[in-house]
């Protein structure tokens, strides 16, 4: 993973912590919600608070999120926002991060300049025993406040102010007054500058999680189901359940639910430019993996090579190819039903809630398809990176550093279409812009550029 890290495509964009100040109220609130402390004075953090340094430190790359299930969180900053959540165990968890960071942006930009604001993602359940229990996990909320209990102690003093306000002899009270002084010394003039988050309660019905193999759970649809990436799981409250191997069952689903759309029909993109790359992909995915080394090649040079050892490409490549010579009015229509390994390839997530969850389950469907599969699920795709061959590896991480990394938000709306960027933010691009993007995106323009072609 060492090229990766290398690249910044693990372990990138994290906020750095290299103050005392910080590094110690990092501490104080590590030590308020594990009773564990670092010795380190320079790591990195992501939108949770997470440092891969410090799990490395202390032997534990879940210190915030014990049972993988109710998320602890350290803010030091609201940069944090910006940064990406590691170790994911519910595709959700990074979204309400975010949206309660902007939603108590002004507060906790004030709170976190003298403190550390350290808590809780708060589910129904305390652990996931079995696959029964994720369904009752329908909402999340936040519990949150400083090291110091700012929070606590500012709703005590609204009690008192109020009590002080309606009480008949509050004014003779001393204990009373005293009281609110000793407090107010600890959270300011709060009828004044008043200190209180938003807690939103977050609606959890149509999600992923890394328990029990990876789970895709979609229960707010009109036709509820359950996709396994590995084994089925019983004695789910939902009567249909898929595994990935199910083609037939999960294209279906998505048809029923109108929550996929072919490529090639979609609006805003140039369809055809994108199953090109889709090909480019499968191409260089299986010559790598064959141990064919592609470095320097020129775009002519790879095609020359696809060609020669067409024997060797899957069928998907020649699916895209006819549904590419279709596309440019060359070709009569193919037949390419979910029977065909080239029907995933061909689909994107249509503009519904559950867009990202979608293209997060093509991507799995999609395993060639590695670029998709970073951008949509980078817990699968490292995952897989770990057992590729050398030579894919390289291209992979060359390929995606020097052609997605650089414009992340452009290369997604491209692909999939309208994509919000770190902060939830709806990039906009113009027409021509974006069909530039769409084939400067693909394998064969990088490598093309490589060689300054």
């Amino acid at each position: 993973m060492k090229r990766l890290i290398q690249h910044g495509l693990m372990f990138g964009n994290l906020f750095h912590v290299a103050s005392p100040a910080l590094v110690e109220r990092y501490n104080r609130a590590l030590k308020h919600l594990t009773g564990k402390s670092t010795a380190l004075t320079d790591f990195h953090v992501d939108i949770s608070g997470f440092s891969p340094e410090i799990g490395d430190d202390l032997g534990d790359d879940h210190y915030l999120n014990h049972a993988g299930v109710n998320r602890q969180f350290i803010l030091l900053s609201t940069e944090q926002k910006r940064c990406p959540l590691l170790h994911v165990k519910f595709s959700t968890s990074r979204d309400i991060l975010r949206r309660f960071i902007e939603v108590n942006e002004r507060q906790l930009f004030a709170l976190t300049a003298t403190d550390a604001v350290a808590g809780e993602l708060v589910n129904s359940v305390f652990e996931v025993t079995s696959p029964a229990k994720l369904f009752d996990i329908r909402q999340v909320r936040i519990e949150a406040d400083t090291t110091k209990g700012t929070l606590r102690h500012a709703d005590r003093l609204a009690e008192l102010v109020e009590r002080f306000k309606s009480g008949e002899d509050a004014w003779f009270d001393d204990d009373l007054i005293g009281e609110m002084i000793a407090t107010a010394e600890q959270t300011g003039d709060v009828t004044r500058n008043p200190v209180h988050l938003e807690h939103e309660v977050f609606e959890q019905g149509n999600f992923w999680t890394a328990h029990f193999g990876g789970l895709y759970l979609f229960q707010d649809v009109e036709h509820p189901a359950v996709i396994a990436s590995g084994v089925k799981p019983e004695g789910v409250p939902l009567k249909h359940v898929f595994g990935l191997s199910e083609r037939n069952a999960i294209a279906r689903f998505l048809e029923l639910n109108r929550l996929a759309e072919p490529v090639i029909r979609a609006r805003g993109v140039d369809g055809a430019a994108i199953l090109r790359q889709k090909m480019g992909f499968l191409a260089v995915s299986v010559l790598t993996e064959k141990g064919r080394d592609l470095t320097g090649l020129s775009r002519s040079d790879l095609r020359r090579m696809a060609a020669r050892h067409a024997d060797e490409l899957p069928a998907e490549f020649e699916g895209l190819a006819a549904l590419v010579r279709w596309a440019e009015g060359g070709g009569s229509w193919p037949r390419i039903t979910s029977d065909h390994p080239a029907y995933f390839y061909s689909l994107r997530a249509s503009d519904t809630p559950c867009r990202d969850l979608v293209n997060m389950l093509l991507a799995e469907l999609c395993p060639h398809d590695f670029r998709q599969m970073f951008i949509c699920h980078k817990e699968e795709f490292y995952r897989q990176y770990r057992g590729w061959p050398e030579t894919k590896k390289a291209y992979a991480a060359e390929f995606l550093a020097r052609e997605y990394a650089v414009d992340k938000a452009g290369a997604r709306q491209a692909l999939f279409g309208h994509e919000p960027d770190m902060e939830g933010r709806m990039p906009k691009l113009p027409r021509s812009q974006r069909q530039g993007l769409v084939e400067r995106v693909g394998p064969w323009g990088a490598v093309n550029r490589m060689r300054g072609r």
